[in-house]
């Protein structure tokens, strides 16, 4: 991990301990944040749609056949548009999301979005350029925000593993509503992608 991305999750955590006595507990037990980015966002992309309502070994196998119609075992926009839809069908898509991947390629192509632009967009300059992409919702672009871009302070209000996680270890009787996760999380600020990835990693633990 290169040292610039440890000193940041350092300075995260040192900020959230100070911040949060339940992130604090959390922090100690989890260990060291492992949150690193990912390149290519046009395949991550690709990925999250096949993804959608499949378990993780579907998944996996859809996107993996994906992956090897193409020579290089490099997914572009233009070889996606150039790929008939009886192959993109062969190998596990559903007629759906063949246009939805495919709607995708042609933002990619056609400057709707524009990869190299995003270190100099806002979270929601990002979003709202994906989202509207047929297949990409908000929780999409969150997750590719958090995963894949490493941006420091995305909260994700409406994903279930955090609003299970934030019942259970800050004790409410139910789930939170956005509302009270986005106030529950003022502290956290401006590091909520690190409080959240602490969240999803200590629904694994056991209570102590």
């Amino acid at each position: 991990m290169p040292r610039i991305l440890i000193d940041h999750h350092r300075a995260a955590c040192r900020h959230l301990r100070a911040a949060d006595p339940t992130m604090r507990k959390l922090i100690n037990r989890v260990g060291r944040c492992r949150l690193v980015p990912r390149r290519g966002a046009f395949g991550i992309l690709c990925d999250s749609i096949i993804s959608q309502q499949l378990s993780l070994a579907a998944a996996a196998t859809i996107f993996g056949r994906f992956v090897r119609l193409y020579p290089t075992r490099r997914l572009t926009p233009p070889g996606v548009l150039a790929s008939p839809v009886a192959s993109l069908r062969a190998v596990g898509l559903s007629q759906q999301k063949v246009r939805y991947v495919q709607d995708l390629a042609l933002a990619f192509q056609d400057g709707r979005v524009q990869s190299r632009r995003f270190s100099k967009q806002s979270n929601e300059e990002i979003i709202a350029a994906l989202t509207c992409i047929k297949g990409i919702g908000r929780w999409t672009v969150e997750m590719f925000l958090i995963f894949s871009l490493n941006r420091p302070d995305v909260l994700p209000v409406d994903d279930l593993g955090i609003r299970q996680s934030v019942q259970r270890w800050y004790r409410l009787s139910a789930p939170p509503s956005p509302a009270i996760l986005r106030t529950l999380a003022e502290p956290w600020h401006p590091y909520e992608s690190i409080a959240c990835w602490y969240l999803w990693k200590a629904r694994r633990l056991l209570d102590r």
